[in-house]
């Protein structure tokens, strides 16, 4: 469960970045704050994880 977790916080952040470098390149500002927000997404996921793993060990 928790690699599940992991990898969907990872997909997100590389969706994200994915977004905000295409928004950058095509000058669409709507564009490139939801690849910042969904980056923002992932990585409030990792921090959850590490959370949990750091309270699991």
């Amino acid at each position: 469960m928790a690699n599940d977790e992991k990898s969907r916080a990872k997909t997100e952040q590389a969706k994200g970045k994915l977004k905000e470098t295409a928004g950058r390149l095509v000058g669409n500002k709507r564009l490139t704050t939801e690849g910042r927000a969904e980056q923002a997404k992932g990585d409030a996921r990792q921090a959850k994880e590490k959370i949990k793993d750091v309270f699991k060990h």
